[in-house]
């Protein structure tokens, strides 16, 4: 296994990777507590084997008899998890659309070893971004591509508007043969289609997921798609008065629906039947709450000097809209709750960080993990549903949890994530293919750069 280090001057984006040890047979950590992504309970004491970047023996501390050419990394006060997989991450945030070479690292070294982008405002360059990554010409997580998103009249008109059944088929073709895996429609988008998008991309071995408005979660969910964005707070199916096929109605359901009604386990059940995920993304719905809107020290030291200055107001002010405040505040635990009762139920939950306003790549994921222990998961729920749950949507068997035979993708945690959850801010080493990435390094090597123009 290799040792990596960034090496590169904090005004330059451009990545150095240099190997500056020879590469041992195998890595064994060892006396680490192991939480492995399938939601069972955390184990201590515990050994974890690598060879040739994949996942070959676990088992108690004592049992190993490690060979002569193993490097040997004591786990003692580390908790072990699986790289994150964050499914709604993006490699854009408002007037900036594409910030791949310095989300990418962000992402990385924040434990997050594979994303998925769900929509690419600068397709091209994502998919460049990332084949350079896979051919390691550059660090970062692995990049599940996106096409162009797909809206409809009245929509963003920075993002495609079909015109003809025939002219979003060959688009879908040409996204496909590019590279992309996923199609994400956006919220002006008509059923019909919505109808076409999914056949022709699942005939092109594409999935598709969709931040909905005129189309309801039953609608979607019925017609085929594979996963639904934003949870609770996206829902049409409860709008009043909202016409088919338009985004309209009004959303009192959000403030006064109760979550156990009938008609709410009923949707959720029809979810749970089709097999469509939901992707949690409750670190940017928090960005929007005055109270809860602040810039921490690591996200000061990343941005640059105008993107902080747009933010500079946040701490000073972030009281002084009380009604908004509280208003948000309720909405966030009922979108918690309905995100509770889905896992709960059966439902395949995993979680992105959507990053924008101050909430960056990377950080947003390990904040999302806080938020999901907010909402009443438990610890090893909430890592469940940021690795396990994200290789589901991904349609991956090969990463999200730490089991015999899967990939090396994993992150050391200073600390004991099971006691406090502000561990998972403690990034030791993180794990991708097998090799070992310095996440301070990679940090120190973007410093000021977040939000350049």
């Amino acid at each position: 296994m290799k040792h990596l280090l960034l090496l590169a001057p904090i005004f330059l984006i451009i990545s150095i990777v240099i190997v500056i040890d020879s590469e041992p047979e195998s890595v064994l950590i060892t006396n680490i507590k192991l939480i492995d992504g399938t939601g069972e309970p955390a184990r201590e004491r515990q050994s974890v084997l690598i060879v040739d970047g994949l996942i070959k023996k676990i088992s108690n501390a004592q049992s190993f008899q490690p060979s002569k050419n193993t490097e040997i990394v004591d786990g003692t006060g580390k908790t072990m998890i699986p790289g994150l997989i964050g499914v709604h991450n993006h490699l854009h945030i408002p007037r900036h659309p594409f910030i791949g070479k310095i989300a990418s690292k962000l992402y990385l070294a924040s434990g997050v070893t594979t994303i998925q982008t769900a929509g690419a405002a600068y397709p091209y360059e994502e998919l460049e971004l990332a084949k350079q990554i896979e051919l390691r010409e550059f660090i970062g997580p692995e990049i599940i591509p996106s096409g162009p998103y797909i809206t409809g009249d009245g929509g963003n008109p920075n993002m495609m508007i079909p015109q003809d059944e025939s002219a979003l088929r060959d688009t879908i073709r040409y996204w496909a043969n590019k590279g992309a895996k996923w199609i994400k429609v956006y919220r002006n988008v008509d059923p019909n289609f919505l109808e076409v998008v999914i056949e022709e991309a699942h005939n092109n071995n594409m999935k598709v997921t969709g931040h909905l408005c005129s189309i309801t979660f039953q609608e979607a969910s019925d017609l085929g798609i594979d996963a639904i964005e934003h949870g609770f707070n996206s829902v049409s199916d409860f709008r009043e008065g909202k016409e088919y096929g338009k985004c309209s109605g009004s959303r009192n359901y959000i403030d006064e629906l109760p979550l156990d009604a009938k008609e709410v386990d009923e949707l959720l059940q029809l979810l749970i039947n089709n097999g469509t995920v939901l992707t949690s993304t409750l670190s940017i719905y928090e960005a929007s709450i005055p109270s809860r809107s602040y810039l921490d020290e690591r996200s000061i030291t990343v941005m640059s000097d105008t993107f902080r200055g747009n933010f500079k107001d946040l701490n000073e002010n972030r009281y002084t809209k009380k009604d908004v405040s509280e208003l948000r505040e309720r909405r966030l635990k009922r979108i918690m709750e309905f995100e509770y009762r889905f896992y709960k139920m059966g439902g395949i939950l995993a979680a992105g960080v959507d990053a924008g306003r101050h909430i960056l790549p990377g950080f947003g994921d390990q904040r999302n993990f806080q938020l999901l222990l907010e909402a009443g998961f438990s610890v090893e729920e909430a890592i469940h549903i940021m690795t396990k749950n994200g290789a589901v949507k991904l349609g991956r068997d090969d990463i999200g949890t730490i089991e015999i035979g899967k990939k090396a993708d994993f992150v050391l945690l200073e600390g004991d994530l099971k006691k406090n959850e502000d561990v998972i801010h403690n990034v030791n080493e993180v794990y991708k293919n097998g090799m070992s990435y310095e996440p301070d390094t990679i940090l120190k090597s973007i410093l000021g750069q977040y939000g350049l123009n």
